[in-house]
Order: structure tokens, then C-alpha cells, then sequence
């Protein structure tokens, strides 16, 4: 299933992105703004954005959002770190 989202003519053409770029802008900030909101994991975001793990985690900085990080994520890497792999 994908999904197609219309945006008018008019809205595109008063953004100040230029529009080669528009499409990957738009899905990037979608991508961020639902990571925020809980509605999307990381790596899933991080594949929306077309953005490498460094480069999500850096623009979650630039734009103040939290990464998410519950006590399972903890669990996992203290057992990763304890196997020693």
C-alpha cells in the first residue's frame, strides 16, 4: 500500500525549496514530524528520510526531538554489550 499526498500548485510554488527538491523536503519533514510524535521508530523515519542512522540522529538534534529511547532499547543494548560481539 502507498499512499499519495495532494498539495496544490500554489502552495508548492510560494515554498522556498526549490522544486527538484520539494517531494524529498516534504517526505524528510513527514518523517521527522511523525518519529516526534511517536507515530513512527526510528528506523523506519530514517528510511522515509532517505538518512543514514549519523544523519538522522544529527538533525534529530538541529531540531530539538528527543530520540526515543524506552527500557526495551536498554535491554537489548545491555544484552548486546554482554555478549561481547
Amino acid at each position: 500500500m502507498s499512499v499519495q499526498l495532494e498539495i496544490r500548485d500554489e502552495i508548492i510554488a510560494s515554498m522556498k525549496i526549490p522544486l527538484p527538491e520539494v517531494k524529498k523536503e516534504l517526505t524528510k519533514e513527514l518523517a521527522f514530524a511523525l518519529y516526534a510524535r511517536w507515530a513512527l521508530s526510528m528506523g523506519k523515519a530514517r528510511q522515509m528520510a532517505g538518512l543514514t542512522k549519523r544523519e538522522f540522529l544529527n538533525e534529530l538534534a538541529s531540531r530539538g526531538i528527543k530520540r526515543h529511547y524506552t527500557s526495551e532499547d536498554l535491554s537489548e543494548d545491555v544484552a548486546y554489550a554482554q555478549s561481547g560481539e
